[in-house]
């Protein structure tokens, strides 16, 4: 994990042929490197070997129930927003097997299902991203519970950031005060520095291993323009936001207006899919099965992420608590923005704008508060962002 201080900060300039260093020497520290890649039409997580595997030249289109790759005119790197993937698929796995039993000649045998947990180098991750994924250090290693395949994963993951130079159509980070500019929680930032001549990297170290990562791969020290650039750059980023969220009084606000009329006007429009809540950075809920195969000779438990938009998901003896969408929609909205607060001590979403692309009938969470907003009983009470 990245222990930011003012004292491991310094910044340095590496050219673009310096990022595919950067890789073979995360390689080369026995990571398994992930960033950014183009498949099926979306940028997605995966593995990366080279930059090569980078979205150059890509850049996303998003707005409410809607994403399209499109070309840009340059070769940028990071010249896009975040696509439908999240680091949480890395640190909290889909599905996750619990344990297995077999039969065997001497009886039942429980498997060994321990196998030590990959070392993951994430490069590309954006500020909102750094937020969500402190959100989940808190869900799964803070308190007296602590979940030990999130926390085995995370310990060992070397986070390279990237600043954002493109808000994407559904973006509300700056509401959020979660970007785009990452503030710490990396042990690398970058910012792309593109012109007509010149495709150059800012670097700033965020951790010792940060450190220690940068001496390995060529660079030269960065002048102050270089930082004004990297500045400016952030700054427009700021300008661009497609959506905006009050949090003033947020969660007042929805958590006393459990009656209030729009929750039926978004009822009729929801289809309870979920998808909000699978492309949601700090989502975190799962549920158990059991496995057997057909002939009995073994039997596991896993572990899948669940949604709290599906029937199953509340399921008490007799029957589901919440039968209706109208009341699953209200208590996911309810939960991300007010609710979290009560038990986190934050807000459960960091702005990236992801639910609202990837709802099929565009559902607006932002649209929603401003309605309930406008016509609901509101207080007044602190801000709270992402993290």
């Amino acid at each position: 994990m990245a222990n930011n201080s003012l004292s491991d900060r310094e910044t340095a300039l590496v050219s673009l042929d310096a990022i595919q260093s950067l890789i073979d020497v995360l390689v080369a520290s026995r990571y398994q490197v992930c960033g950014p890649t183009v498949r099926d039409g979306a940028i997605v997580y995966d593995s990366i070997a080279s930059v090569s595997d980078l979205p150059a030249g890509w850049t996303d289109h998003q707005e409410a129930g809607r994403y399209r790759l499109e070309r840009r005119d340059d070769a940028a790197l990071f010249g896009f927003a975040v696509g439908p993937q999240s680091w949480k698929r890395f640190l909290h796995p889909p599905i996750h097997k619990l344990w297995e039993v077999r039969n065997t000649e001497q009886g039942l045998a429980i498997a060994d299902t321990n196998e030590p947990p990959p070392r993951f180098a994430f490069i590309g991750v954006r500020a909102c991203e750094i937020h969500a994924i402190a959100i989940q250090d808190r869900v799964f290693c803070d308190g007296p519970y602590v979940d030990p395949v999130y926390g085995a994963r995370r310990r060992e993951t070397f986070i390279v950031a990237v600043n954002c130079a493109q808000a994407g159509g559904t973006c509300f980070c700056v509401s959020m005060q979660t970007g785009p500019k990452a503030q710490a929680g990396y042990d690398l930032a970058l910012t792309e520095l593109l012109d007509a001549s010149t495709h150059e990297f800012l670097v700033e170290v965020g951790s010792p291993a940060g450190a220690e990562v940068l001496r390995q791969i060529p660079h030269r020290p960065a002048a102050h323009t270089h930082c004004a650039a990297a500045e400016a750059v952030v700054a427009h980023t700021a300008t661009q936001m497609g959506r905006s969220l009050d949090t003033d009084g947020i969660r007042q606000l929805l958590q006393g207006n459990p009656n209030h009329p729009r929750w039926d006007e978004v009822a009729d429009r929801c289809l309870s899919c979920g998808n909000c809540t699978m492309v949601c950075p700090t989502c975190f809920c799962t549920t158990v099965e059991d496995h057997s195969d057909l002939a009995g000779q073994s039997a596991e438990r896993v572990r899948k992420w669940d949604s709290c938009f599906t029937m199953d998901f509340s399921y008490i003896h007799g029957g589901s608590v919440r039968m209706t969408a109208r009341s699953r929609y209200r208590q996911w909205m309810t939960h991300k923005l007010a609710n979290w607060i009560d038990q986190f001590g934050t807000s459960g979403c960091v702005g990236c704008g992801r639910c609202i692309t990837w709802c099929p009938v565009g559902i607006d969470l932002t649209e929603e508060a401003a309605a309930i907003r406008a016509t609901g009983h509101a207080g007044k009470e602190e801000k709270h962002g992402g993290t």
